[in-house]
């Protein structure tokens, strides 16, 4: 499991008193008004960030950051992400789970013999949709509902899932 778990990018400042725009990778915005630090990924290692205030901007989320205080102390900033510990990052509810700790999973469906890979996590809206690399190199995309998922066990990392009907044509 990875220690770090990117929550948005700054993709740049917001006016001139050092706030940031940030394009959150999180699937509810509303999580950065608890946000009390962030690390920021500089390309050579991570800073700690204190946050001071959120506020939201049609789908970004402006962040001020403690000290702080004008447009140049934040212009070096752009383009690099956000990143929270797992210590401080949101709790999931049952049956949630970080994309991180889903992709390199190991899946298998024991009726059909098959096994294989999580390669990506794709965000439709509806429900998530777990693309899958089988060990015979075939794709399949598998909707991440409850006829389809049936065990997640994180710790091993690994998968038990149901191929419906069809899926694999």
């Amino acid at each position: 499991m990875e220690d770090l778990l990117q929550i948005g990018v700054i993709t740049r400042t917001h006016g001139v008193s050092g706030e940031v725009k940030v394009f959150p990778m999180t699937d509810d915005v509303r999580r950065f008004k608890k946000l009390k630090k962030a690390l920021l990924d500089t390309g050579k290692g991570y800073t700690e960030l204190e946050c001071e205030g959120a506020k939201f901007f049609k789908q970004f989320v402006i962040l001020k950051f403690k000290d702080h205080d004008s447009i140049e102390s934040v212009q070096g900033y752009c383009q690099k992400g956000l990143f929270v510990t797992r210590a401080d990052a949101v709790k999931c509810n049952k049956d949630e789970y970080f994309i991180a700790d889903l992709i390199g999973m190991t899946v298998e469906d024991p009726e059909l013999g098959l096994e294989g890979t999580i390669t990506n996590v794709i965000e439709t809206g509806a429900n998530d949709v777990y693309e899958i690399e089988l060990s015979d190199k075939r794709q399949v995309l598998i909707p991440a509902i409850r006829e389809c998922i049936l065990d997640v066990d994180v710790k091993e990392k690994k998968m038990i899932i149901h191929i419906l009907p069809g899926l694999l044509d």
